[in-house]
């Protein structure tokens, strides 16, 4: 199985030798396949928050390895695809980077999640953009009231604590 692709998904495009960086639509290829079936907390595809993240990203000025980490921020944390599958991946070490800068690790404090963000260059842009499609209010206005309500909460306190103002 080629190093790029997660457990059961196919190459999307074949590269020179092996030695390309993954092109933007096979991060985005690859992603998708990753996270296959996956739902959001209002039952949306997931894909559709992984797309609203890259664009995200793209309109606040990110180039393609941060598109590309955009596409991959959750898949460590949601266990979709594993530290080695980045190791191998043909993707920039900024990417690689910002992917584990934004997975939060289990018990980790948010003030420490939050450290770790803005010391790595790139990762506080797709945590933002992350953290506005989270907090769209036509996301949470599907959910339950106290769900709802947590959750803007907690993407407030991350908010703050990144230094994110309403147009970042």
């Amino acid at each position: 199985m080629p190093q790029d692709s997660p457990p059961g998904a196919g190459r999307t495009q074949a590269s020179a030798g092996g030695a390309a960086q993954m092109t933007p639509a096979e991060v985005e290829a690859v992603a998708r396949a990753a996270h296959e079936g996956q739902r959001d907390k209002a039952g949306r595809p997931y894909a559709e928050h992984l797309c609203a993240v890259a664009e995200g990203v793209r309109a606040r000025g990110g180039g393609d390895d941060l598109v590309a980490a955009a596409w991959l921020h959750d898949a460590l944390e949601d266990g979709v695809l594993d530290e080695d599958w980045l190791d191998a991946a043909r993707l920039p070490q900024r990417t690689k980077d910002v992917v584990r800068a934004v997975t939060k690790r289990p018990g980790e404090e948010p003030e420490a999640y939050a450290r770790r963000i803005l010391a790595t260059p790139g990762a506080r842009l797709v945590k933002a953009a992350d953290l506005a499609h989270n907090a769209d209010p036509r996301r949470l206005a599907v959910l339950d009231e106290p769900t709802a309500r947590r959750l803007a909460r907690k993407y407030a306190t991350m908010r703050g604590l990144l230094g994110l103002g309403p147009d970042d």
